[in-house]
């Protein structure tokens, strides 16, 4: 019987090396996803379209990039080593200067739409996907020459990589953003690449010679032709991308969820998830016999039906889990069942590819199917059913198509009908599992990911907006959550302030005229109720995100009325990107009630570059004011951007002009409010003038500072009191990837 694992020829580079050199080949190509997907969004915007765009831009960089390294390996005069070194030098010249490419053509293109915005972006991020996607097919193509064997190398080198890929995103979330910035962390990634080039090169030239290419082992029962098997096996890794692709949408979203938007559970997840395909890479090994058609496909099979109860388990599971201890612990669970689904890529590399002269070819378009695969898992469950179907639902789905994905394998196995009968029957029991134990295993499912252990019978949610947007949840009390987090309450009442509504208010003190207003931000639509019916007010624009908050709006009568108000224009948008598209735009006031500054992209609305870009649409004497969320970095940035600062509670107003609060124009104009038509303080109630007062008496603080909880503070003041912080920047990204924000 012939040997499983021919010996290698002599003239080779040792497995060691090679291994080595993939896995730092592996690490800066994920530090540049991380960061490059990073800098789009801030240009081009965090909402789900600018978001679809650019992860589909990556994939099919990388899809057609595959399809390059395929054709290079097959050029018998190149050593295929020094082809790869030549890649990562290319890789590592456009990653140093990448985030400065980016910024001109940004800066050039502001006013793109969706369509010119992908073509751009797909432009921007050509060249170096297309390197990188060339270097698996050139090194399998280098290894199959001294292996024979396709399954195997495809394993061993899919593990080596993802690894280093997994190792960067853990790097990148705990350490390197933090300490490096964004262009520190590229700047990194290039040296590694120059690395890896300089290591390839030296083993190529070392090992210059004649290389004999194994011929393929011969199963010892008939197989179906090479070309039948290949387009089975390309139906099969297309199917497997999209359901991975899909489950990695379903469970970002379940723990960005339960760590309320943090910027790292991006990185945390995907980190789990490439370090479960990369183990899974590496056991499939042992399946990669000359028995693929029976052994090997039993084995796929078996991967795909657990990978998918594995995979379902998942959401409920982390559910449940967050109860007891914290979401970032459940990862695991996402590294299980990745790494299942992680196995099945080297088998049916294995059963579709010839291991012959053209194997590195020939698993090029087979990796490109899986990227058109895992391309139409993104658009159409991140895009498409996210708007119209729950996140259990989702999962169910992908559940069963799975298991009748394993059903599919199994038939197509060479073995006896007793066994294809009883694993298609399990696929089908596992099925009906699902089904049964589904509903019950999802109730409560976002109040334990949101409350964790403080989750009570009380605390069942009034109302779940889900779409591709994200989701929107609101208590009974009338508190309203955006993807897990507070985010503000229903209420516009003045005298029993408990969401400290006091702060729009506050306009009034700091702008005598504010006739056009901009609000980026919707929520509860509780701060656009007090801004809409400031009596001077004759049109307000408002920016948001996300459309869940325009449905849940009517439905509660303290903000009603906005969606009737005929001085109200409600524009889907990035705030940032809309600020970009409109640069004639001026208003005298803009206003945001900014989210958490530590959350994934809340830089976006915090840095000096936004602070630049929003001053530039103030009008003269106008005025711009923000949550800071008690962050002493954002109050510091304010004051380095703007002359003129003053801190309102947790609010900053800023300006050009001079900030002098006028206590009479604003007893005068809280006063005049009516909102809905009723008076938001009566003067013949005690409660209302000691509420009147006791707002009026926040000026005093300017002269006299209270804790910085408290009134308002003077920009002299916040300078002093923030001393040695460093400003926000679009590099340095605040407090977002630092879990001891400030």
């Amino acid at each position: 019987m012939p040997s499983e694992e021919p010996v290698p020829n002599r003239n080779s580079v040792s497995l060691p090396v090679i291994c080595t050199i993939f896995f730092f080949s592996g690490f800066p190509a994920l530090i540049y996803q991380l960061v490059w997907q990073r800098s789009l969004f801030a240009i081009y915007g965090i909402n789900v379209e600018s978001v679809t765009v650019v992860v589909t831009a990556f994939m099919l960089g990388l899809g057609l990039g595959s399809l390059a390294g395929g054709l290079v390996s097959r050029l018998k005069q190149l050593p295929l080593l020094v082809a790869f070194a030549l890649i990562e030098l290319g890789i590592g010249a456009y990653g140093y200067f990448s985030l400065r490419i980016f910024d001109a053509v940004g800066n050039a293109t502001l006013g793109a739409g969706t369509l010119l915005t992908g073509a751009l972006t797909f432009c921007l991020v050509l060249l170096p996907t297309l390197l990188m996607g060339a270097t698996l097919p050139i090194l399998v193509a280098h290894l199959v020459r001294h292996t024979g064997n396709v399954g195997r190398s495809v394993g061993l080198l899919y593990f080596v990589n993802t690894l280093g890929s997994a190792a960067a995103c853990f790097a990148v979330a705990l350490v390197l953003m933090r300490e490096l910035g964004q262009q520190g962390v590229v700047t990194l990634a290039a040296g590694l690449n120059l690395l890896v080039a300089t290591g390839a090169f030296l083993a190529g030239m070392s090992a210059r010679g004649k290389v004999s290419v194994p011929e393929p082992t011969a199963a010892p029962e008939a197989s179906p032709p090479a070309r039948a098997r290949f387009v089975k096996a390309a139906i099969l890794v297309g199917l497997t991308g999209f359901i991975s692709l899909s489950y990695e949408i379903i469970w970002f979203r379940v723990f960005s969820f339960g760590s309320g938007g943090n910027a790292l559970a991006f990185a945390l997840l995907l980190g789990s998830f490439l370090a479960g395909i990369a183990g899974g890479s590496l056991f499939a090994r042992r399946f990669c016999t000359s028995d693929i058609a029976g052994r090997g496909l039993r084995a796929l099979a078996a991967f795909v039906l657990w990978a998918n109860v594995a995979g379902f388990l998942v959401a409920p599971l982390a559910s449940w889990g967050a109860a007891f201890v914290p979401v970032p612990v459940l990862l695991p669970l996402v590294a299980v069942a990745a790494g299942m689904l992680g196995a099945t890529f080297p088998l049916i590399c294995h059963y579709g590819v010839t291991p012959d002269a053209r194997a590195g070819s020939a698993m090029s378009y087979l990796y490109l199917a899986n990227i058109v695969g895992s391309s139409a898992g993104s658009l159409l469950t991140g895009f498409v059913m996210m708007e119209h179907f729950s996140t259990p639902t989702i999962t169910v789905a992908l559940a069963l198509v799975g298991f009748l994905l394993s059903a599919m394998v199994t038939r197509l196995a060479d073995t006896d009908e007793k066994t294809r009968v009883n694993q298609t029957l399990l696929a089908g029991f596992a099925g009906v599992l699902v089904l049964a134990f589904s509903w019950p295993m999802f109730i409560g499912f976002w109040e334990r990911l949101q409350y964790h252990s403080d989750v009570r019978k009380e605390y069942a949610f009034a109302h779940i907006n889900e779409n591709r947007s994200g989701i929107i949840t609101t208590s009974p009390d009338g508190r309203i959550y955006g993807g897990g987090i507070y985010d503000g309450v229903f209420s516009v009442d003045l005298v029993h302030d408990r969401n400290m509504i006091v702060r729009p208010f506050a306009i009034a003190a700091f702008h005598d005229n504010p006739r056009e207003v901009l609000m980026i931000g919707l929520s509860s639509g509780s701060w656009a109720q007090v801004v809409v019916n400031h009596p001077s007010v004759e049109k307000l624009t408002i920016i948001e995100i996300n459309p869940g908050y325009l449905e849940l709006i009517p439905q509660h009568p303290e903000v009603a009325s906005l969606m009737a108000n005929p001085k109200i224009e409600i524009v889907i948008d990035d705030g940032r990107r809309w600020l970009n598209r409109n640069p004639d735009r001026q208003f005298d006031a803009i206003v945001m009630n900014t989210t958490y500054h530590w959350r994934a992209h809340a830089t976006n609305l915090l840095s000096v570059e936004f602070l630049g870009l929003l001053r530039a649409h103030l009008k003269p004497g106008g005025i711009a004011l923000y949550n800071t969320t008690d962050s002493d970095r954002v109050q510091r940035t304010a004051c380095l951007v703007f002359p003129h600062v003053v801190r309102v509670i947790n609010n900053v107003v800023v300006s050009d002009s001079p900030l002098l609060p006028d206590r009479e124009r604003w007893k005068r104009v809280l006063l005049e409010y009516r909102i809905d038509g009723k008076p938001v303080l009566d003067l013949s109630h005690e409660a209302d003038r000691k509420v009147l007062d006791r707002t009026l008496a926040m000026i005093d603080d300017i002269v006299q500072p209270t804790p910085p909880r408290m009134g308002m503070e003077a920009r002299s003041s916040i300078l002093a009191r923030t001393e040695g912080l460093l400003p926000v920047t679009d590099d340095n990204m605040g407090a977002e990837w630092d879990l001891r924000h400030d």
